[in-house]
């Protein structure tokens, strides 16, 4: 029943084809860019890791400020203006790319994924603007279940693009998608005259703002401190895993596609499945069940060798990996006023990716000098930790769901 009202919700119609497009657009752009850069630069190490850094740099440098803006902006005029304007700078390469300056690519995944730090924190806020609170938590399972499917699939959709007909028809494909969004998120409500916008408070103002709500609410605190930890956790053992297959299994590297195989297909599953119990299961117990099964399972995971036991470990460490994020997704919303979730949701996002990353980079240097398993235990302590952090939220939110009972029958 609460599916079908779901999926009845104009907002979360057009919110789902939006992010269907956009996620076409942005899985053909990072493999096929990442392909072409590959072959014109063959194989070069600087120009692949500069990829990297011109997806995630602007994460770093522009979440926040995204967020800001997003609380001061209208979000669907943002979301629709970040499609276009990213469609209109990967059009843009074509000319580039056949006068022969093929580095006008790295501008266009700059310019794309600094575009997505403004239209990510709008969306979170159209979230909190038109879904109601009882259904946030099956709303943002329902989404996060699409980002799952394309973690299997855009990998294969990317190449497949790129392969068949090369850098040219897929830079079109990519700009189309992100067109076709834009229009997909012309059906989104209209949007409502924000009070932010009636205030003549400065952008620093704003920010500054930002971080004091997120200090004064403990819950939001504390979220913060458990994405930090789940971000360590998750990029230190994120690179390690072709080692996993070559030196614990001692098996070829290409069988490290079969552990990510069953991880993708837990995901999916997964987003199904906290979906089918966002009734019944709180977001704050939602998100410690899936830091405890990542706990155990990256415990399990180097305490065999063989293949056939590892990937349903992987299976169902991926089954439970989206508690986490849609735990986390919705106790923000639940807890965070429409007029700042842009800037809560821009404070907090970039705890768990710039740990993620920072642990990523470290996590080859940590290998040389330090076991396998060794890393993959300090990874599991840090979920641990994280698990630590939020079990007094489920406390907090046992006692809140049993006042809100007695109210209801006192009514």
């Amino acid at each position: 029943m609460q599916t079908t009202t779901l999926f009845r919700n104009r907002f979360v119609q057009s919110i789902l084809l939006a992010g269907l497009f956009a996620q076409i657009g942005i899985w053909v752009r990072n493999f096929s860019i990442l392909l072409y850069v590959m072959e014109i630069t063959k194989g070069d190490s600087f120009a692949v890791s500069m990829i990297s850094v011109a997806e995630f740099g602007p994460i770093f440098l522009f979440s926040f400020l995204g967020g800001a803006l997003a609380d001061r902006w209208r979000p669907k005029n943002t979301m629709i203006w970040c499609d276009i304007l990213s469609a209109i700078s990967i059009f843009l390469v074509l000319p580039a790319l056949l006068l022969g300056g093929w580095r006008a690519v790295f501008l266009a995944l700059l310019f794309s994924a600094t575009l997505s730090q403004f239209s990510q924190p709008a969306g979170m806020k159209l979230f909190k603007i038109h879904v109601p609170n009882e259904h946030l938590q099956a709303g943002m399972s329902l989404y996060q279940t699409m980002f799952a499917i394309f973690m299997i699939l855009g990998p294969i959709l990317g190449t497949f693009v790129y392969q068949s007909f090369g850098i040219q028809i897929s830079i079109v494909v990519m700009g189309a998608a992100f067109l076709l969004s834009a229009l997909s998120l012309l059906l989104l409500p209209r949007d409502v005259e924000s009070q932010k916008e009636k205030t003549e408070s400065t952008l620093r103002q704003d920010m500054t703002a930002g971080i004091r709500y997120v200090l004064s609410k403990r819950i939001l605190t504390l979220l913060g401190v458990c994405f930090l930890l789940a971000g360590l956790a998750v990029g230190l053992i994120q690179p390690l895993g072709i080692f996993l297959v070559t030196e614990r299994l001692e098996l070829p590297k290409e069988y490290l596609q079969w552990l990510l195989t069953a991880s993708g297909i837990g995901m999916i599953l997964g987003g199904g499945l906290a979906m089918a119990v966002s009734k019944k299961i709180k977001p704050a117990m939602m998100l410690v069940l899936g830091m405890s099964l990542s706990t155990i399972c990256t415990v399990c995971i180097v305490l065999t060798k063989e293949l056939w036991l590892i990937l349903p470990i992987q299976l169902l460490n991926g089954l439970f990996l989206p508690f986490i994020q849609i735990g986390i997704n919705t106790m923000i919303l639940q807890n965070t006023e429409s007029e700042v979730v842009g800037r809560v949701n821009g404070i907090l996002t970039p705890l768990f990716t710039g740990a993620m990353v920072l642990t990523m980079s470290l996590s080859g240097m940590l290998k040389q000098l330090w076991f396998l398993e060794v890393l993959y235990y300090l990874s599991a302590l840090l979920f641990l930790a994280g698990v630590l952090v939020i079990v007094p939220l489920t406390r907090s939110s046992t006692t809140q769901s049993k006042q809100e009972a007695q109210a209801t029958s006192t009514n």
